[in-house]
C-alpha cells in the first residue's frame, strides 16, 4: 500500500450517475478479507450516514473501483467493482457497475496505466466481476484527460466531456433461463443478462403504474414483499442460487413511455428504488425490449429503423444503442451495445481510514467477496 503508514492513495470520481473511490490494486491489500475490511473503514460503513468516511449514505455513492494493468491480451486494464453496503459490514463483488465503469478510462490515463493519445484515448477494459469486456474512449487533447465538454446525461447537473463506452457482442446467455418469458408465482417476467442480470416486470402486474416516485415505491410494503419473492425465484431460475444476500438480479418495472422514449422504468437495487438507471441495467433492459415474446415487447415503442433506445427513468432518460442477432440454437444474443456517459475527477489524494481498533465492525463480520 502507498500513501503513508495510515493513508491510501485514492481518486474520488463521479462516474455516470454514481460516485465512488478509485484505487490502484497495488495500493490495497491483496487478500480479499483484509481489503474489504479496509474499504469498509474508508467508506464509513457500517453507518447509515457513513459520517466517518467517503461514502455518501446511499448505494449509488458507496462504490469502489480497483484497477490494475491486465494480463489479458484483449484488455489494457482490469476493473474490479465492489459495492460497499451502507448500514452493513458487507462488501460485494457479485455484480458489475456500468456507471463507475465510465471513470475507468480517465483513471487509467491519470494513473499512467495507459499512454494517452494526442486527441483521444481508447482504453480496453476487462470487467473482473464477470469477465466481460468494454472499450471506453476518452478525450485526451494534448495527452491529458479533459473532463470539460457539452455532453449531458440525466441525473447529473451541468455538462462534461463524453465517454463513449462500447460493449462487444456477449458470449453468455442473453436469456439465462432459455425462455423469453417465465412465470414466477403467477407474475410473468423476462430474465435477461446483457452485462447485468435483470428481471423485467410489467408494473401493472404488481398493481402499480410504474410512474410513481422512487420514495413512494420504497414505502409500499406490499410491493416490497412481492418484489423480494420474485427476486428470490428469479435468482434460482437464472442460475444465481440463493440471492437473499446479493445485489443481483436487479428488478425493473416497465410501463409505456410518457416522455417520448421507448419505455418507462423503475429499477430496484435490490430494495432501494434507483433514482435513474444503471448503465449495464439499461443495456439489459434495452436488449430485453427487443426480444420477441418478452414482457417488454408489448409495452415498448421502438423505432424499427434505429438501434437507439431511449429508456425513461425517474430523473430523465438514458440512450442505449442496442441490436440483437440469433444464435445457432435459435435464441437471441447481443450483437452490439454502446452508450455515452460522462465522468469527472472530484478529488485526487490520500484517504485516511478509521483505525481498525475503533471501527464499529462486529468481530464476526465478513465481506461479501466470493
Amino acid at each position: 500500500m502507498t500513501g503513508g503508514p495510515e493513508g491510501v492513495r485514492c481518486l474520488l470520481m463521479r462516474g455516470g450517475t454514481s460516485k465512488g473511490a478509485y484505487f490502484l490494486a497495488d495500493d490495497l491489500p491483496t487478500e480479499p478479507a483484509s481489503r474489504d475490511a479496509l474499504l469498509l473503514r474508508i467508506m464509513g460503513s457500517p453507518d447509515e450516514r457513513q459520517i466517518d468516511g467517503l461514502g455518501g449514505a446511499h448505494p449509488l455513492t458507496s462504490k469502489v473501483a480497483v484497477v490494475s494493468v491486465s494480463a489479458d491480451p484483449r484488455a489494457d486494464v482490469d476493473y474490479l467493482f465492489l459495492q460497499v453496503a451502507v448500514g452493513r459490514a458487507e462488501v460485494s463483488a457479485r455484480q458489475n457497475c456500468g456507471n463507475i465503469l465510465a471513470g475507468i478510462g480517465p483513471f487509467a490515463v491519470e494513473r499512467g496505466l495507459v499512454t494517452a493519445g494526442e486527441e483521444e484515448t481508447s482504453v480496453r477494459i476487462r470487467m473482473v466481476n464477470t469477465g466481460d469486456f468494454a472499450t471506453a474512449t476518452v478525450p485526451t487533447p494534448g495527452g491529458r484527460v479533459d473532463y470539460r465538454g457539452d455532453a449531458e446525461i440525466s441525473g447529473v447537473p451541468g455538462t462534461a466531456a463524453p465517454v463513449v463506452i462500447e460493449f462487444p457482442g456477449g458470449t453468455g446467455k442473453l436469456l439465462p433461463t432459455g425462455k423469453a418469458r417465465d412465470d414466477i408465482d403467477g407474475t410473468p417476467v423476462t430474465c435477461v443478462d446483457n452485462g447485468m442480470p435483470t428481471v423485467l416486470i410489467a408494473a401493472s402486474c404488481l398493481k402499480v403504474t410504474g410512474y410513481e416516485s422512487p420514495k413512494d415505491l420504497e414505502e409500499d410494503v406490499v410491493l416490497a414483499d412481492r418484489l423480494r419473492e420474485i427476486r428470490l425465484g428469479a435468482g434460482r431460475l437464472m442460475g444465481l442460487g440463493d440471492v437473499s444476500d446479493a445485489t443481483v438480479p436487479k428488478l425493473t418495472l416497465l410501463a409505456r413511455p410518457r416522455d417520448g422514449g421507448a419505455i418507462s422504468t423503475r429499477t430496484f437495487i435490490p430494495v432501494r428504488c434507483h433514482t435513474s438507471i444503471g448503465v449495464l441495467g439499461a443495456a439489459s433492459v434495452a436488449a430485453g425490449l427487443r426480444i420477441e415474446g418478452g414482457v417488454g415487447a408489448e409495452l415498448a415503442r421502438l423505432d424499427a429503423g434505429s438501434e437507439r433506445i431511449r429508456i425513461e427513468h425517474p430523473t430523465g432518460f438514458l440512450d442505449i444503442e442496442s441490436s440483437l442477432a440469433t444464435a445457432r440454437d435459435g435464441l437471441p444474443v447481443a450483437r452490439r451495445t454502446a452508450v455515452v456517459r460522462t465522468a469527472r475527477k472530484i478529488l485526487d489524494g490520500t484517504v485516511f481510514p478509521r483505525s481498525a481498533e475503533t471501527a464499529p465492525i462486529p468481530p464476526h463480520a465478513r465481506g461479501g467477496h466470493r
